[in-house]
């Protein structure tokens, strides 16, 4: 008995061909919140995960120790100012003295050195009410960024420090985000080394739940170098977020449209067979007959395949049957029906 099979003539046409990517996201700038004093924390001045701006106080020091440490500098730097105006004056008096003879000039020299020896206690004095400042402002903590803050990792009246494990928070700024990839060696030798306009190819974003983000991106780092572990290189590509909707952490694959592959031939997967490394199609003749030709099969396009050799233009091909013909079988050929997809009827009301 002759079998029936569906078959449908190869269609030849240009395609673009786009390549898919999976991405993890990351903020433009991610920058970690530390305190810089020892003291306990007494205030929280953002609401987490809200937009913060570059120099919005976070957190708050119990400013009081460094207060004071700051009045102490500054009566130390008043005590070294009045003993070096009294060192200058009496350099003053003894200065016209010892051209005199009046005096010796072991007494000019001790009243040199008590002025110098003085003006530098004086120096180091308002250098020490300069670091009390300091530390006294580093009692607000403020963030370094424009951006989103994340989840307090303390509470109030914890004692921080700067050697303390874990950080107060982060803050990230999301407009634009970067979406890191790894390309292959490969890839970045036939594609991203010699093309010359790689930044400038519009990037689409597919998110978790298959939706595909408005906003097109470009790519727009690169890293160093290639790691030798994986044998891939980090880039990153750059997507609008002015709404925030996308944050850190997010997976999803980036698609580009590498090449547009002109004159084209497309078969479905399913009329490829795989047997051991080679690619098989079940060609039919206009004496209908099968031919199983070996084919080279290139990139895949939604639910087709590109054959690079093996095919020409118009010829039929098998598609439902190819498992059981074999070469110079004949067979009794129809037009491929693709299944219709069913939709469920909505349910009754009760």
């Amino acid at each position: 008995m002759i079998p029936t099979v569906e078959t449908i003539t190869v269609s030849q046409r240009d395609v673009p061909v786009k390549k898919d990517w999976v991405g993890v996201l990351d903020g433009m700038v991610n920058a970690t919140i530390r305190p810089q004093v020892t003291g306990y924390l007494i205030r929280q001045s953002y609401k987490e995960g809200e937009e913060v701006r570059k120099g919005q106080v976070l957190f708050e020091i119990d400013p009081r120790p460094f207060q004071a440490s700051l009045d102490k500098a500054k009566a130390q730097l008043f005590q070294q100012i009045a003993r070096h105006e009294t060192a200058k004056a009496n350099l003053a008096r003894i200065r016209p003295l010892a051209a005199k003879n009046a005096v010796s000039q072991k007494d000019l020299d001790d009243s040199v050195g008590t002025e110098l020896s003085t003006r530098s206690a004086v120096e180091a004095a308002e250098a020490a009410v300069e670091e009390a400042k300091l530390n006294l402002s580093f009692t607000k903590i403020s963030s370094p960024v424009d951006g989103v803050a994340g989840l307090a990792k303390t509470q109030l009246g914890d004692l921080v420090s700067p050697g303390m494990q874990e950080e107060l928070t982060a803050v990230s700024t999301l407009d634009p985000i970067k979406v890191y990839i790894n390309i292959s060696e490969q890839e970045y030798l036939t594609g991203f080394k010699t093309e010359k306009h790689v930044d400038k190819l519009p990037l689409e974003l597919i998110l978790t739940d298959g939706s595909v983000y408005p906003h097109e991106g470009y790519f727009a780092v690169m890293d160093r170098q290639i790691d030798p572990t994986t044998g891939t290189m980090k880039i990153g590509a750059l997507f609008p977020n002015k709404e925030n909707r996308l944050r850190p952490g997010q997976y999803g694959r980036i698609r580009a449209t590498v090449r547009v592959e002109k004159g084209a031939l497309l078969v479905p997967q399913r009329a490829v067979i795989e047997v051991q490394g080679r690619y098989l199609v079940a060609v039919v003749g206009s004496d209908n007959k099968v031919d199983i030709r070996p084919v080279q099969v290139g990139a895949r396009i939604d639910s087709d395949w590109i054959i690079d050799q093996g095919l020409k233009p118009n010829e039929q091909i098998v598609v439902e049957g190819v498992q059981k013909v074999r070469t110079g079988m004949p067979v009794n050929p129809k037009p491929f029906a693709p299944a219709a997809k069913t939709v469920a009827a909505p349910a009754e009301k009760r």
